[in-house]
């Protein structure tokens, strides 16, 4: 079945980076094509008893209007796996993925909206979609020692020269033309607002050893072991990331938006939902390094109080020191519904932002914010899926969308940020019960 090639009409665009086809009844999940296209696709996962098939364009035999020449030899079928929709118009990627966010917040939530994802300006100079991430994972293929980018699906190394989609702090360093023979894998960090760089090096064997590392820029040294902790070999114990007014420590590896324009908008977008009073109990969950919490802080009084949660430890000491002038700031180690389960622990919380990962808060943590009755709350989500089967259990315990925004922060992947507001439902009229009639 792998390698079959088969001609279709390519449908509607679908969650994860394809769109959906069909043969003899069979659904394909395409890549590489675009709605409306008639191509040529060859199988790529999938025997005859499957469901369904995966597929990529081989051959585009009708091409949309919205089809361009993707800006990488690298983005292709069978290439790199990182960019999903090189080979569409920006303007038409953003419909793309309005249609996504659109459709998995009717389908899991049953809220039926028009959404819009908003353009988000990159690097001055560069072509729209191009030269924006800042935090690249190269792999390294064991037999060359050349970096590269998993294909699609797969733990194959596509070896490359240069990367379009990232930043130029990130190509300044040169990882793609470096020997990392002994080198499982590295992550390349260029911050915004400074010069620091970082990279962390990941041994192939986990021995003690640490391979010499040159680069083409002054740059700060991790390596990781094979349980994730990541520690200091030489240079700045991290990167200066500046956003919101503030220049914000972020340590080792730690998590940073990877666009340089992500954390000022998101910063924007949630101080625009919550409406920060003085006199508010703000709670940001996921906290990170404390970017909302710092942010919200500002337009607090002094002796108002911000909590943030946050299960990285070394998350949590970067928060400390982005906080220490903010008097009111109180930060707390542990998964948030652990925290948030503590006897004692908060009876009300004013406003809420939520930043989870991935897979979302899910339904336990959603109770908990629950039972704090905020006003408002601001949930920052990077997977429409995981935030619509949320938005569901919020409304499940008397929470309704206000609204929602989306942003265009990775562009030509199908990767998008959204920022939903909720409040709690208008309470529905309890119904009388007929009277005796005298």
């Amino acid at each position: 079945m792998v390698g079959t090639r088969y001609e279709v009409e390519i449908g509607p665009v679908a969650h994860g980076g394809h769109c959906v086809a069909r043969h003899d009844g069979r659904v394909l999940f395409v890549r590489h094509g675009l709605p409306g296209e008639r191509a040529v696709v060859e199988v790529t996962d999938g025997t005859e008893t499957s469901r369904f098939l995966r597929a990529d364009v081989v051959e585009v035999l009708t091409a949309s209007p919205d089809r361009v020449k993707p800006a990488c030899q690298y983005a292709g079928p069978g290439l790199c796996g990182g960019c999903d929709w090189q080979h569409a118009a920006p303007a038409a990627q953003r419909a793309l993925k309005s249609a996504v966010v659109a459709e998995q917040l009717r389908r899991l939530a049953g809220l039926d909206m028009d959404v819009e994802v908003e353009a988000v300006d990159g690097p001055p100079g560069l072509p729209e979609g191009l030269g924006w991430r800042t935090r690249v994972q190269f792999a390294v293929d064991p037999a060359t020692g050349s970096a590269g980018l998993r294909r699609h699906r797969s733990h194959d190394v596509e070896v490359i020269d240069a990367c379009a989609i990232a930043a130029p702090g990130i190509e300044e360093l040169g990882i793609e033309q470096r020997d990392w023979t002994g080198v499982a894998s590295v992550e390349a960090v260029a911050a915004t607002g400074s010069l620091d760089r970082a990279v962390v090096v990941t041994p192939a064997e986990h021995d003690g050893r640490m391979p010499i590392v040159e680069l083409d820029r002054p740059v700060a040294v991790f390596r990781a072991d094979d349980r994730g902790r990541v520690r200091k070999v030489h240079g700045r114990a991290g990167v200066r990331e500046v956003a919101a007014g503030r220049t914000w420590r972020v340590s080792g590896n730690g998590f940073w938006q990877v666009h340089p324009a992500a954390a000022d908008t998101l910063v924007a977008a949630v101080l625009d939902a919550l409406e920060p009073r003085p006199g508010d109990v703000a709670l940001d969950l996921y906290c990170g390094v404390g970017l909302f919490a710092g942010a919200i802080a500002d337009r607090l009084a002094d002796s108002d109080t911000v909590i943030g949660i946050e299960s990285s430890r070394e998350a949590i000491e970067d928060a400390k020191h982005n906080l220490r002038e903010v008097p009111g700031a109180r930060l707390e180690v542990g998964k948030v519904e652990r925290v948030l389960s503590r006897p004692g622990f908060l009876r009300r919380a004013d406003i809420v932002v939520l930043d989870p990962p991935r897979a979302g808060a899910g339904k336990e943590v959603v109770e908990r914010i629950a039972r704090l009755t905020p006003r408002r709350i601001a949930y920052v989500a990077c997977d429409p899926a995981a935030l619509a089967r949320d938005l569901k259990y919020f409304a499940e315990r008397g929470y309704r969308l206000r609204s929602l925004r989306a942003f265009d922060l990775f562009p030509n992947t199908h990767h998008v940020e959204c920022v939903a507001v909720l409040e709690p439902a208008p309470k529905q009229p309890s119904a009388k019960k007929p009277g005796n009639k005298r």
